[in-house]
């Protein structure tokens, strides 16, 4: 009797054993590769639509023929596609700010981008009339050299300006000002902001590498070369 029950108790426990998994556990199991399958492409496509942008951003082309017409403080602008450096102001109409890229040293020297930012001249105060209403009092004392034609002044820290230095023309009536901030990063190059007014009613703000510095003296020549056909200068 016992070796009976032994016997079929071991039956019923091999035939478990040998029932196939339920068809909902496999269901399951492929609808989560499914998944993973599904992130991986997304993630793939945002790549590669980063790469793409990145691409494009970084070569503006002065005879891109792909123009967007826009209008800014009241000036009918046309605009390469591949200088905007947001797609989403990639469209024609009424626009309060507009941000390009370009480039400086087409003409044999190595390229440096400028991010430009376009915008009416009541939201910008340009940087010579910052450096004797704002920058002359936050002056360190400390006077840098290291870039031919230009003075560099360190702003006091204790003002919200640590890491910050002015360098800008003292011989001249309208001066090249520029406010650069040094890089968190100790191999990468300060970063500087310059604002002007442009002859057309439009306030530009130019950010750059201060390795763009040594060439002050025709960084406003080469922006006219870029600012003048699209209707901004």
């Amino acid at each position: 009797m016992v070796a009976n029950l032994v016997n079929s108790a071991m039956g019923t426990s091999s035939a478990a054993a040998n029932t196939p998994k339920p068809a909902s556990s496999l269901g399951f199991n492929l609808a989560g590769i499914a998944v993973l399958v599904l992130l991986l492409a997304v993630g793939a496509a945002y790549v590669i639509d980063d790469r793409g942008r990145a691409a494009r951003i970084a070569q503006p082309d002065p005879a891109d023929q792909r123009i967007v017409m826009l209008t800014l403080s009241g000036k009918d602008l046309s605009i390469p596609a591949s200088w905007f450096r947001y797609d989403e102001q990639m469209r024609p109409g009424f626009s309060r700010q507009v941000d390009l890229q370009v480039r400086l040293g087409q003409d044999g020297g190595t390229p440096l981008s400028v991010d430009v930012t376009l915008l009416p001249r009541s939201r910008a105060r340009p940087s010579s009339a910052l450096l004797d209403a704002v920058y002359l009092h936050q002056f360190n004392g400390e006077t840098l050299a290291g870039v031919p034609g230009l003075v560099g002044k360190p702003l006091q820290q204790a003002n919200g300006f640590a890491g910050e230095t002015v360098w800008y023309d003292a011989l001249a009536a309208d001066p090249f000002v520029a406010k650069c901030m040094a890089s968190i990063q100790a191999e990468a190059p300060a970063r500087c902001l310059r604002t002007v007014y442009l002859s057309s009613g439009i306030a530009a703000v130019y950010a750059f590498d201060a390795t763009a510095l040594p060439g002050w003296r025709s960084f406003d020549i080469e922006m006219k070369n870029w600012l003048e056909p699209i209707g901004a200068w």
